[in-house]
C-alpha cells in the first residue's frame, strides 16, 4: 500500500472542503462531512488545518488560484489586450463547467459576512481583479465589465439557467 504525503492529503482535504462548503456553506458544513469525504479521521483535519476557518479559507484560495492559472495560460502569448481578455473569458467559460467551484465562489462571497472571514475572501476578490487587469491590460472599466459578467454567469450556472438569460439576443 503506498502512503499519500501530507500535501497530498491536504489537497484531497482541500478537495472534499470544496464539495462540502459549495453543498452547504460555510456553517452548515461539519469537518467531520468533510473528514468522511476526503477518506480520513476528523482529527487528522486539525493536524493540517488549525480550524474549520482556516480550511475553509485554504479551499477559497484553491478555487480562486484555479480561476488565475486558467486566466494566465489563456492570455499568454497573445499580443492585444483585447485578445488577452477575451481569451481570459472563454477560458472561464470552461471553468463554469465544475458546478462545485462555481457554487463555493458563491458560498464564499456569502461567508464573508463571518468578520473572521470577511478581510481573506475579499484580499482573494481584489487580487483576482488585479490579477485580470494585470494579464489583460485592458482599461479599469473592462476589467469591471468582464468581472461583472463573471459574475453574472457564476449565479447563471449555479441556477443552471438556459444560454438565453447570459447570452446577448440575436439581431
Amino acid at each position: 500500500m503506498v502512503r499519500s504525503t501530507s500535501d497530498e492529503r491536504r489537497e484531497q482535504v482541500i478537495e472534499a472542503a470544496v464539495k462540502e462548503f459549495a453543498a452547504h456553506g460555510f456553517h452548515a458544513t461539519s469537518t467531520t462531512a468533510i473528514a468522511e469525504r476526503a477518506g480520513i479521521s476528523q482529527p487528522y483535519i486539525y493536524a493540517l488545518f488549525p480550524n474549520k476557518h482556516e480550511l475553509f479559507l485554504a479551499a477559497h484560495a484553491f478555487v480562486v488560484d484555479h480561476i488565475r492559472g486558467a486566466f494566465t495560460e489563456a492570455a499568454r502569448g497573445l499580443e492585444t489586450p483585447e485578445e488577452r481578455l477575451e481569451a481570459m473569458g472563454h477560458a472561464y467559460m470552461e471553468l463554469l463547467g465544475n458546478r462545485d467551484e462555481i457554487l463555493f465562489q458563491m458560498q464564499a462571497h456569502a461567508a464573508a459576512g463571518d468578520p473572521a472571514l470577511r478581510e481573506s475572501v475579499r484580499a482573494e476578490f481584489i487580487r483576482l481583479i488585479d490579477d485580470v487587469r494585470r494579464l489583460s491590460g485592458v482599461p479599469a472599466a473592462d476589467v469591471t465589465s468582464f468581472i461583472a459578467k463573471g459574475m453574472l454567469l457564476n449565479v447563471a450556472a449555479a441556477l443552471e439557467l438556459p444560454d438565453e438569460f447570459v447570452s446577448p439576443p440575436e439581431d
